[in-house]
């Protein structure tokens, strides 16, 4: 998801020169068939996290927390949107000070040049769509990363720490892994020749990572593992990824920032690893429980569109099919063995789908890549590919798990990260909101 600007300030000599060269003017000009997809593109991202990823959360939570759910997911939106344009934006994606194959600090974070979404104006180009869009699309992908952590902490912690949480966390783990991944050659990740096409180590293996560490400093929900705690609505829950379902199609095709044959592929083989993965889950549970239930099929679903997501621009359909079936198997395991084996309270499995999934499809990306597979090809070779795709994900992990410990053990001094007993016993709507997510 490389960016390229263009500003026009005025039809120059020089100007005029570039664009007698052959090649030079399609790469500057503005597409409308590109910009119409991906204005299309940017709602169905906005709509993964409000609604989609809202109801898909609050139906897995208890009744009296389903108001808390929804109002951090909206919360999170506004913030983030915010934090995009002030300084986010501008730090993942300012290249200067980028060379190829030099590490320094602009290889790990951008600069301050595009703050307050400076120098965005009407005419300026993003490869070949409004740098406006681009910014947009990319603002959602922004809001929708830390959404994800908000099941992994569900039903404790405060209100007010998790906005802080949020805001260095974009900060300080997010902006810079979009940096390191995508911004173009002298980023870290970039140099390094990982294959990331729509997030799985900027997105889904450091959201799942957060909300690991979250869990885990938080401590067990009041009564967990002992107390039942099912979900309160699976009809919210199913609605919810539906939408999710549907909305990542922006998510993956919409990472080719063109309407072209890489966008129409992603597209596939996200519909194909999505549904194989959502069966494959449901197998494994209907074998294994005796019957298949609607929370698990949802969870597969939601599995495979993560696992697939860094693969989605590089694999064909027989490499979609193989990676759906390796995240059905490993989410599930994950999510039920997995957390029962290590006793953490992950209430909503963040890290069970998205981390796992993530380096599932993160890791296969470096094999189902080749021809041999369907996909575009590898240039060294699945071997090469495929420890260069595991450091990243090694380097992904321990970058965003030690600075959220960090992040969170300072806020655990300076503001405290969870709810009193008593508020966390009657619920969060009414201790955090004062509101009621139902009339009795």
């Amino acid at each position: 998801m490389k960016k390229f600007i263009t500003k026009k300030s005025g039809l120059g000599l020089l100007a005029v020169l570039l664009l007698m060269i052959p090649g030079i003017a399609s790469a500057q000009e503005l597409d409308t068939g590109d910009t119409a997809w991906m204005i299309v593109a940017t709602v169905l991202v906005l709509m993964m996290t409000i609604p989609g990823l809202s109801l898909f959360y609050a139906g897995m939570v208890r009744s009296k927390n389903v108001l808390s759910v929804l109002m951090q997911c909206f919360a999170i939106t506004g913030l983030m949107t915010i934090i995009w344009m002030l300084w986010g934006y501008s730090m993942a994606f300012d290249t200067a000070g980028m060379e190829e194959g030099v590490v320094n600090l602009n290889s790990i974070v951008g600069g301050l040049s595009n703050a307050f979404m400076s120098g965005i104006t009407v005419d300026s180009i993003s490869g070949t769509v409004p740098e406006s869009v681009f910014a947009t699309f990319q603002m959602t992908f922004a809001i929708i990363t830390p959404a994800l952590i908000v099941g992994a902490f569900a039903e404790r912690m405060k209100f007010s720490t998790m906005l802080v949480f949020m805001t260095l966390w974009v900060t300080i783990c997010y902006v810079p892994m979009v940096h390191m991944v995508w911004a173009g050659e002298g980023g870290l990740l970039w140099d390094w020749g990982v294959i990331d096409f729509a997030g799985g180590t900027v997105v889904h293996i450091n959201a799942g990572i957060a909300g690991l560490v979250a869990a885990i400093m938080l401590g067990k929900r009041k009564g967990y593992p002992k107390t039942a705690m099912p979900p309160h609505n699976l009809t919210y829950t199913i609605i919810g990824a539906a939408m999710l379902w549907v909305g990542w199609f922006g998510f993956n095709a919409g990472s080719a920032v063109a309407a072209n044959g890489t966008a129409g592929m992603a597209m596939l083989v996200t519909q194909i690893a999505t549904g194989t993965a959502a069966l494959t889950w449901m197998g494994i549970e209907w074998v294994t429980h005796g019957k298949p239930s609607v929370l698990g099929i949802a969870s597969g679903a939601v599995a495979g569109l993560v696992a697939i997501t860094p693969a989605s621009g590089s694999v064909g359909p027989q490499g979609a099919l193989y990676i759906g079936i390796a995240a059905g198997i490993g989410c599930f395991y994950a999510a039920t063995k997995l957390k029962r084996a290590m006793g953490y309270d992950d209430s909503l499995d963040v890290f069970g789908v998205h981390a796992v999934g993530g380096i599932i499809g993160a890791v296969l990306t470096g094999i189902f890549t080749a021809e041999m597979f369907g996909g575009t090809g590898l240039e060294n070779g699945i071997p090469s590919q495929l420890w260069i795709q595991i450091k990243s994900v090694i380097f992904t992990i321990v970058y965003t798990g030690v600075l959220s410990v960090i992040i969170l053990k300072v806020l655990d001094v300076t503001m405290g990260l969870r709810v009193s007993e008593e508020d966390e016993q009657e619920g969060l709507d009414l201790s955090s909101h004062n509101e009621s997510g139902y009339v009795l």
